[in-house]
């Protein structure tokens, strides 16, 4: 027999009773029923009871371990019987009989139980992730995301895609987040970045000629953590393909989620085709450019009905509508609860009308509406009896942040929101530039290597406020999974689109040299995208935080409490390295 099973946890079934067994693993739960021990031994296959029964030599083993000791036992399979079967377990119609035992393992006291959930805080429980990481909804997370990169492998090598490594040390950047910066012993004075994303690698294979690249790539970025988003280290799935336009970049990813969701997504469904909406479309209809489609009520821009109004509330402001239809039923609790939810999200309040049978609005603004108001909100919202109306006014940004949260919570609390489903889309047309309010300079919105949608032409002759990039975001569920876009791959237009956004040719040509000199040698035009493998699979973990789904993430501020890490250097490391620390000045 093996040194350590013949079996594993979760393998033995009511056809192998009677048979002399060896498993190991780790001791789950102990109870002691009228002095007979019933043990679950753990393992990463699942979970098999173990019965040891008194003056035995396994009882007195098993007696006095702690739990979480690893062990090795023989013993025999026998019935539960028909009254004891646990059908919420694979071995759940079995036991086995303890015979010896071997402790493989020795286990200290626990910091907090693996067994159960005892609301232990995030920063503990990284401390000491390689007990989290033995609980049951930990360790399903972990197998989830191996398995969907499994997929995603597969699936893309059947797309036509070739899978291709590129470098961990290179260049630092002058364009997105903060680089992790790697000093150079061989080159004094001189350092490495780590990659944000593998952007300008993945072009120049295109350039190389290799027409369909991906990658399950590190990328690393020195920014703050989010719900949705690791600090330091994250992976995505890295794209770029030859001598297409947006919808031939649209085609294999889209085929792509909706396998991947329906295979992993349990019983929540895939709504196929994905919606193309415009960015200026989605801003105005769902408040943000990551709209949750479940939430199945839209904003409309009411801002031209009340430009000239008397009510001071909304004279001169943006104003958006959100229209909830069939809330005669809801008590003044809902209207109410709705008013507290959009001052939590940084509203003075929150207006609201309802309609009557007669068609008559009540509420507290009411009496502000003149009749002519009254009747363009009617058409404009399709209005009816049952229906609720509720306002933000202010400027465009505040009002969208503020309406666009309000849109999906109203849509929760009022029985407007699909449950079980993966709603997709693609957000596209997003404008090149932006204006910034305080100094009025003209710069990118998005990406700066996107090609306009005009070419040198919109370049030339449109506003640049007015000139729109091809660039597009694939959302699901309110969660933004990647931004994409086609190339910039010729040199003057590329340098043209710098110059609006106030660099000099000079600087452009020596920030990046490589890839206008690689543009400069015959560049294929090319797109790509590259969708966040931890936020995919968050997602179909149900999880809502990243961190849930990914083996040993760094905390809130980027520090991994397992291993110490960051450390400092002492004084001769730092000597070899040509570094000398300037330390911060406490105040």
């Amino acid at each position: 027999m093996h040194r350590y099973r013949s079996h594993n946890c979760g393998q033995l079934r009511a056809t192998d009773v009677g048979s002399d067994v060896r498993l190991s693993g780790w001791l789950h739960n102990r109870r002691d029923l009228g002095g007979i021990l019933f043990i679950d031994l753990r393992d990463h296959h699942g979970l098999v009871q173990l019965v040891a029964r008194p003056d035995t030599a396994g009882f007195e083993a098993l007696d006095k371990l702690s739990k979480e000791t690893v062990v090795r036992i023989d013993g025999k399979v026998i019935s539960r019987g028909a009254e004891n079967v646990n059908p919420e377990l694979a071995t759940g119609e079995i036991e086995v009989e303890v015979g010896e035992v071997e402790v493989l393992g020795a286990a200290q006291q626990l910091p907090f139980q693996i067994n159960q959930d005892d609301g232990v805080g995030e920063e503990r429980r990284l401390e000491y992730r390689f007990l989290d990481l033995r609980r049951e909804r930990m360790h399903k997370n972990i197998m989830l995301r191996t398995a969907v990169i499994s997929a995603i492998r597969h699936k893309m090598t059947a797309l036509g895609f070739n899978e291709m490594a590129t470098p961990i040390l290179t260049a630092t950047s002058p364009e997105g987040a903060r680089d992790f910066v790697v000093p150079s012993r061989l080159n004094p004075g001189k350092f490495y970045a780590l990659p944000q994303a593998p952007q300008q690698f993945k072009q120049l294979l295109m350039i190389s000629g290799f027409d369909r690249y991906f990658q399950i790539a590190p990328c690393f970025r020195d920014e703050d953590a989010r719900a949705d988003r690791s600090p330091g280290e994250f992976y995505q799935l890295d794209v770029e393909m030859s001598f297409v336009e947006q919808e031939d970049v649209f085609q294999p990813i889209e085929q792509l989620m909706t396998e991947l969701f329906e295979e992993f997504g349990g019983d929540r469904h895939v709504t196929s085709p994905f919606p193309r909406i415009p960015f200026r479309e989605s801003m105005l209809k769902y408040g943000n450019d990551k709209p949750d489609l479940r939430a199945q009520l839209e904003l409309v821009d009411i801002t031209d009905i009340f430009a000239d109004s008397g009510f001071k509330a909304f004279a001169g402001k943006h104003v958006r509508a959100l229209p909830v239809p069939d809330t005669a039923g809801q008590s003044r609790k809902f209207f109410d609860g709705l008013g507290e939810y959009a001052v939590e999200h940084g509203a003075k309040g929150l207006a609201w009308v309802r309609v009557g049978e007669d068609g008559s609005l009540t509420g507290p603004i009411a009496k502000f509406l003149t009749e002519t108001d009254v009747e363009e909100l009617t058409k404009r919202l399709s209005l009816a009896p049952g229906h609720a109306v509720f306002f933000g006014a202010g400027e465009f940004d505040e009002v969208s942040k503020i309406m666009g949260a309000v849109r999906v919570e109203a849509a929760k609390r009022s029985g407007h929101f699909e449950e079980n489903v993966f709603r997709f889309c693609w957000i596209v047309d997003f404008p090149m530039y932006e204006k910034d309010e305080d100094t009025g300079k003209i710069d990118f919105s998005h990406n700066p290597f996107t090609m306009p949608q005009g070419g040198m032409k919109d370049l030339e002759e449109k506003d640049p406020l007015d000139i729109l990039g091809w660039q597009y975001d694939i959302v699901c569920n309110g969660i933004e999974l990647s931004s994409g876009a086609i190339r910039n791959h010729e040199p003057e237009i590329m340098l043209k689109a710098f110059e609006i956004a106030g660099y000099d040719r000079e600087t452009v040509e020596a920030e990046f040299a490589g890839m206008l000199r690689a543009f400069r040698f015959g560049a294929p035009p090319h797109g790509g995208i590259a969708p966040g493998v931890d936020r995919i699979v968050m997602l179909l973990a149900d999880e809502p935080n990243i961190r849930e789904t990914i083996a040993f993430p760094l905390n809130q501020n980027a520090q991994d409490l397992m291993m110490g890490a960051p450390t400092t250097l002492d004084e001769a490391r730092l000597k070899e390295l040509n570094i000398s620390l300037r330390k911060p000045v406490t105040p």
